[in-house]
């Protein structure tokens, strides 16, 4: 089976072209496997998504990407065999996957897995604070107080759907939250 680095590697500059930051790609299942690739847009100064959540990424988005990375994936043929190709937005609890994302969405509600135990324990949640070098920063509030965690120690991570984090990416959008009539 290909390594997902290579395929990064063969889609990362199609996907930039069309406008788009790869979030994630994964390769999941069997008989056949699922090449999971999640999008986000680029924003106009380069920065990626343009805000919180997934940039406003439709349908037909999905598809022109999916199209675009059939013919790359069908040319450079890095998985053997047939593969189903699935193309997504990260959604407002999005994953967290590069170094990057703990600075981008630090004051975040967050929740993270570690391969390994830390400080007796391998599941944190609390407000992102950050990164300091190679070590992502939480706030875990009446649980202990600010962690440093490894950033390579790190097996799963993603965002908290809070209401401040809806908001944010409502404003993101340019959207304003809906409220009730009484």
């Amino acid at each position: 089976m290909a390594a997902i680095p290579q395929i990064e590697r063969l889609i990362e500059p199609a996907l930039n072209v069309l406008g788009f930051g790869l979030v994630r790609a994964r390769l999941t299942g069997r008989n056949p496997p699922t090449l999971q690739v999640m999008i986000e847009r680029v924003a106009p100064n380069g920065g990626i998504g343009g805000g919180i959540g997934d940039g406003g990424i439709t349908v037909d988005d999905c598809a022109e990407v999916s199209r675009t990375l059939s013919a790359i994936l069908d040319v450079e043929d890095p998985i053997e065999g047939g593969y189903q190709l699935e193309v997504s937005s990260p959604g407002i609890d999005r994953p967290l996957v590069r170094l990057e994302d703990y600075r981008r969405f630090a004051g975040h509600e967050a929740k993270i897995e570690m391969h390994g135990m830390i400080g007796g324990r391998k599941r944190f949640q609390g407000t992102l604070a950050g990164v300091d070098g190679d070590r992502v920063k939480i706030d875990l509030k009446g649980e202990g107080g600010l962690s440093e965690l490894p950033f390579d120690g790190i097996a799963a991570a993603k965002l908290v759907m809070t209401e401040a984090l809806i908001a944010q990416t409502l404003k993101s959008r340019g959207g304003e939250p809906q409220r009730p009539e009484a």
